[in-house]
């Protein structure tokens, strides 16, 4: 499914220690197409020497790079700024921690993995729904609608309303839908999987979708509303150890 020369000399050549890197994007989702863009994400350690500079290098390093056979785009986060985003409700970077397409990993990201559960809170809705809303948007605003569009938007939504359901991080939509059962959703992926990247909607499928649109949020609220989870994440001490103890290994 993916090609380790084509993604292995790019981690090869990231500037900074990476502590892991994992598959996001349609690949992770269970949609991908054949043209898809290899969307890779990860966490890296910024030597400490690095923040002693007069000029500090960015907490994020991005690669993109469309000119191969398939496009590559390739994000990490410091240490730092991945684990504050953790603790700040943001589902994106819980999927990539346990996402199980694993690039590259270290022993401290086994570590990371036990420790991540502690932050999941039922506050995650505020994530999956914001999500959803942002690329609902998207779908209507375009002249020519597509399915890709529409896959995004469920998918989140499914993952949000399973996670406040069981606690459990599903990033796969094809496993999510295991449990929702929309025959649509299973209609959808055959036509991205089969087609183009950004194949069309057909002119009156839009409205039947934003009905359901609507009812998946109502259906994420309750689930948030039941929810067991607790209101914050327990985990802060675990991380800010891992922290210090990954920023002193790069003292050298």
């Amino acid at each position: 499914m993916l090609d380790r020369t084509i993604i292995d000399p790019y981690l090869a050549s990231q500037p900074f220690p990476l502590v892991f890197v994992t598959v996001s994007g349609a690949h992770l989702y269970g949609f991908h197409s054949p043209d898809s863009d290899y969307d890779l994400r990860g966490m890296h350690v910024t030597p400490m020497r690095e923040f002693a500079r007069l000029s500090p290098p960015d907490e994020t390093v991005e690669t993109m790079d469309k000119s191969g056979r398939i496009d590559m785009d390739i994000v990490t986060h410091d240490v730092r700024k991945y684990f504050s985003l953790l603790l700040k409700r943001n589902g994106y970077v819980l999927e990539q921690v346990y996402s199980p397409l694993v690039m590259q990993a270290t022993p401290a990201f086994e570590e990371l993995r036990a420790i991540a559960g502690g932050c999941i809170t039922k506050h995650h809705r505020h994530h999956y729904r914001g999500f959803a809303e942002n690329q609902w948007a998207m779908v209507i605003k375009n002249a020519k609608p597509t399915v890709k569009g529409l896959l995004y938007t469920y998918r989140v939504l499914l993952a949000g309303i399973h996670l406040m359901r069981t606690g459990q991080v599903e990033p796969n939509l094809r496993t999510l839908n295991q449990t929702f059962r929309l025959t649509y959703v299973d209609d959808l992926i055959a036509r991205k999987v089969g087609g183009a990247e950004k194949q069309e909607l057909q002119g009156t499928e839009l409205g039947f979708h934003e009905r359901e649109f609507v009812r998946l949020n109502e259906e994420l609220d309750a689930a948030s509303a039941a929810s067991h989870l607790p209101e914050e994440p327990s985990c802060r001490d675990a991380l800010d150890d891992l922290l210090v103890r990954l920023r002193l290994q790069t003292t050298g």
